[in-house]
């Protein structure tokens, strides 16, 4: 049985996400004191006393809003109110009750799910409950005085919200893979995701800087779960003002540094641009596997050469991500979508993969005996004494040579490709430590002459 979910609704800056993060227990909603910063669905795993369950926060509502995003925002909040156990309608308790408020309480009538009230901003206990006294006008039941930043009166709201929300008794073992889709604004970061999902689940608009969270979808193939994270579309730094689009952008990047496979999203009309090399970077430098995955391939005039003059240029322009598997996809026409998935089992099983000692030198010995080590302009020459892999996540192998600056970074790159030729980690990137050990150090038996390379 999946974790029950517990909606926040509300209308703009009465500080929805900050009671979402603190339900939560961390700083993942975005907050910023500007209204519509949240838009889509974001959810956030959650407990009380001995229930879990999902916190899903939405867009502030606002009815006689004529902008482009007051639709969507609405369809976001009635899907997760369709899927909801419960709901919590966040209120301002220093701004007193609006006729907005008021609105949202009557749409809230006509919804299947029990709502409870939570007055937001009460900071002082003493004048909590005057402020929410108002609130009961509203006929949603007793209003609860909270605050968001502080956390005073939560405890006495979530007493009363897991009397509303299911029992679950077997929690599945967390055996997902996190998959962070990364792009410049407007390559199809949505659309993707919900081609995956099947539904609405982001609102995509051709207006740049639409998604403003990093959210989390889970989906399930053949019993495999993955958490799908859509990020906020990454541009220029020079172009990046303090605000909104600065959180956002930071919770892209901390989006990347969760996840076990990054999806970095390729327009296919405007090709490799240089902000697409820079994310490509920015992947390698935290360690993660990568798909690489080439979206609206269906806007391409194509003949029989065009995807394989398309793959040369791409090799051209990431060459410092050749491990990384590519595909062509439309997430409007979900072409080849689900084989995306596909690339993310073969990159997350190649991330987290750990190889012996023993093979890790085998696959060493063949390779110095096909081609040694270079030697310096003394006419001493590189050594490597054994290899070991020290962690995975990426894959990381320490080599102990005799000096570490006699190998060049040609012969570094040799190695490298040995061990991908010979051992796979397809769609990882792999990290080689070259130390330096002392000749003394090899002799004295501080390492198993057995595991030496010969």
């Amino acid at each position: 049985m999946k974790l029950p979910i517990v909606a926040i609704i509300g209308r703009p800056n009465v500080g929805k996400s900050t009671l979402v993060n603190r339900l939560a227990g961390q700083q993942s909603a975005i907050v910023h004191d500007e209204p519509g910063v949240t838009r889509d669905r974001t959810y956030l795993p959650a407990y009380w006393n001995d229930r879990e369950y999902l916190v899903v926060d939405t867009g502030g509502l606002v009815f006689n809003d004529q902008t482009e995003f007051l639709p969507l925002i609405l369809q976001q909040a009635t899907l997760a109110l369709s899927e909801a156990s419960a709901a919590i309608f966040v209120v301002d308790g220093q701004g007193g009750l609006t006729s907005a408020d008021e609105e949202i309480a009557e749409w809230l009538r006509h919804q299947s799910v029990p709502v409870l009230v939570a007055v937001n901003k009460c900071e002082s206990p003493d004048q909590g409950l005057v402020q929410a006294s108002e609130f009961w006008q509203l006929g949603l039941g007793e209003p609860f005085a909270v605050s968001g930043i502080h956390g005073n009166g939560t405890g006495d709201l979530l007493d009363e919200l897991i009397n509303h929300l299911p029992i679950v008794e077997n929690i599945p073992h967390n055996n997902e893979i996190n998959v962070a889709i990364i792009g410049r604004p407007n390559v199809g970061k949505s659309s993707l995701l919900n081609a995956f999902v099947g539904e609405e689940r982001a609102i995509v608009s051709p207006i740049s800087g639409t998604t403003r969270d990093a959210i989390d979808t889970v989906v399930e193939r053949d019993g495999q779960p993955y958490r799908l994270i859509d990020t906020a579309g990454i541009r220029k730094k020079k172009h990046i003002e303090y605000g909104t689009e600065f959180f956002s952008i930071n919770r892209a990047f901390k989006a990347i540094r969760r996840a076990d496979v990054v999806l970095l999203v390729i327009d296919a009309v405007d090709g490799v641009t240089e902000q697409d090399q820079k994310l490509a970077g920015r992947i390698i430098e935290e360690g993660r596997a990568c798909i690489v995955v080439v979206n609206k391939w269906d806007l391409v005039e194509k003949d029989s050469y065009t995807i394989y003059d398309y793959e040369k240029v791409l090799q051209q322009n990431l060459h410092f991500t050749h491990w990384a598997e590519t595909i062509f996809v439309s997430a409007v026409t979900k072409q080849r979508v689900e084989k995306i998935l596909e690339l993310v089992n073969t990159a997350a099983e190649s991330h987290k993969r750990r190889v012996s000692t023993s093979v890790i030198n085998e696959v060493l010995e063949e390779a110095v005996s096909r081609h040694s080590p270079p030697a310096s302009r003394g006419g001493r020459q590189g050594k490597i004494y054994y290899g070991t892999q020290v962690t995975s996540r990426p894959p990381t192998i320490a080599l102990f040579v005799n000096e570490a600056k006699r190998f060049n970074e040609n012969y570094r790159r040799y190695i490298e490709r040995q061990f991908r030729e010979q051992l796979g980690f397809k769609g990882t990137p792999i990290r080689l430590l070259w130390r330096s050990k002392k000749v003394r150090d090899m002799e004295s038996g501080n390492v198993n002459r057995a595991t030496r390379v010969k």
